[in-house]
Parts: C-alpha cells; structure tokens; sequence
C-alpha cells in the first residue's frame, strides 16, 4: 500500500449499459461510510469529488451501436487523465459507475505505471470477462469491453489511444461464470490466467491467487484490482444488473481481500457495477464497504477464541 494515502475518486458513469442506476454508486458509498471505515484504519482519506466526462456529441450520428457510444469515449478520456494523476499521491479507489469505468482507471493506471518504469498487473473480480470488443457486443453495452480495450485488442480506433497496453499475461480472473463464445476464443488465444467458479470450487481461491501475487512482487509489478459487485454471489449482494448465481460467498470474498492486503501489493482499486437502485436497504453498499475494509487491513475475525 501507498503511506497509507487513500483518494476516493467518485465516477457517476452510467453510460456503460442500458440499465440505469449505477450513476448513485459513488454517493451511495458515501452514503454507507467509506471513508469514515478507511480513516478508522489509519489511512489519511482524501475524498476528489465526482468526476465529469469530457465534451461530447450526445447523438452519434454515423452509429447508433454500441449504446452512448460518445458519451463511453468522453469518460474513458476523463478518468484516465484522473487516474494517471492521482496515482502519484496515494492508493486511489474508484467508485463507479458500471464496468466500463474500467477503460479509463485501467489505461491512466498502466499509464503511472509505465512512468515508474513498472509493469501493470490486473486482478478481474468478476462473474464476466467483459472481453466483447465494440464489434462483438451484441448487446451494445460498453461495459463489456474495459478488458478488451486496455489490453489492445482491435475496435476501439474511436476510443483515446492507449499510452501504455497492459500485457494479457499480466491479467488474473477470478469468479467467471458468465462468458460468450467470442470472448471464450479471445481468452484462449491470448492465454489468459483464470479463475472460474468451477475452479473455486475444485480447488479454492488461494492457491492460485497466492501464485499470481507472487508474479506481481517477482515483477516489481504495479496491482490493480477491479472488483464488479457481480463477483459476489446475489444472494448476498443483489444490488447489481448483471447477476449470475454461484457466484462468491461473503468468506471467500473477504478472504480474497485479506489476503491481497497481506500481499502488500495493490495499487489502485476499482469499485464497480453498485446499483443502489436494486439494494436491499443497503445491504450491498454495506457489504462492498466491508470488503474493502478488509483489502486495506480490517480483520473480521482477528479476536482470540475464548475457551469453549
């Protein structure tokens, strides 16, 4: 971690998918205490406010497909000059917004990481790849693409150019249990690391997480993690657009925390796809918060056991 230095970036972007609510995200995390919980384990705390997309045309005339395909460009650009930036001063962790938040805090991210002379190594906390290119969504919804654009994968000539690619080597899925056939062969073809629930429940999050952490120090590597609500099962966290059952329990997500805090490694956080809208009396919110307490130090069962 960073001296101890925490920026909460807030990215109200909503332009990802069609579905709306996650623009509430960042102050929903607010809302719930974030940074309260984070200067309680004795980071100073700077909160960067909200943070605007650039100029854009808000009717793409010459192509309707993807969705507020615009609107994703002029974001994109925006975070990831802001990302870049606050790099220098802390851990940043940037609340979203949808996925698609990803484009810009991922490329500004490797972009830091590049001036360091340091590679970027991404841990994908996801029930999706989110590998669609603006070619292959059928959807149309730019949030399935962040990981296909910040690793340069052709289609996205409209988008800012990528100072810095972010090598598919350096990337480790973990939670996939919704994935299409186009972004299956992209994966294959690039031999990207993975995770999948299957996976998990073969042979647990450890072990594997445990062997790209070692990759990332062996590297002198940056850590960025991206963490989509959709990685916890939506038994536990329902307040998501993307839910996929199966997905993460409340244990093994806060040990997948724990033990990323213990590496010493991350960087930058993302905190994405919250839709207030969907919660349950922020009970999602609530959780999120909680785990990211536990990625910065917070242990839940650090108490001695008593005698029994």
């Amino acid at each position: 971690m960073l001296d101890k230095k925490c920026i909460l970036v807030g990215i109200p972007l909503d332009c990802g998918k069609v579905t709306k609510g996650c623009v509430m995200g960042p102050d929903a995390y607010r809302t719930v205490g974030l940074f309260e919980v984070i200067q309680n384990l004795g980071y100073e705390v700077f909160d960067f406010g909200n943070v605007s997309p650039e100029t854009f045309d808000s009717v793409d005339v010459d192509n309707l497909e993807p969705y507020k395909l615009n609107e994703n460009i002029a974001w994109t650009g925006a975070i990831a000059q802001i990302a870049k930036k606050q790099m220098q001063f802390g851990l940043p962790i940037f609340m979203g917004g949808d996925h698609a938040v990803s484009m810009g805090s991922v490329s500004g991210v490797a972009a830091y990481a590049a001036t360091q002379n340091r590679p970027l190594f991404v841990l994908w906390l996801d029930a999706h790849s989110d590998f669609h290119t603006p070619q292959s969504t059928k959807s149309g919804n730019l949030h399935g693409t962040p990981m296909a654009y910040f690793t340069g994968q052709a289609g996205f000539e409209k988008f800012p150019e990528l100072e810095v690619i972010v090598d598919p080597r350096n990337v480790f899925m973990i939670g996939l249990r919704s994935v299409d056939h186009p972004e299956k062969e992209a994966l294959d073809a690039l031999s990207i690391s993975i995770a999948d629930m299957r996976f998990i429940d073969e042979f647990g999050i450890k072990p594997s997480l445990l062997q790209f952490l070692a990759r990332v120090r062996d590297s002198n590597g940056l850590l960025h993690v991206s963490f989509d609500v959709d990685f916890l099962d939506p038994m536990i966290a329902p307040a998501v657009g993307t839910t996929v059952p199966g997905g993460a329990t409340i244990r093994e997500a806060h040990l997948t925390m724990e033990l990323l805090h213990d590496s010493g490694l991350v960087t930058s956080l993302d905190l994405v796809e919250l839709n207030p809208m969907l919660d349950e009396n922020g009970k999602t919110a609530k959780l999120m918060v909680d785990l990211t307490a536990s990625i910065l130090g917070k242990r839940i069962f650090d108490k001695p056991t008593g005698s029994l």
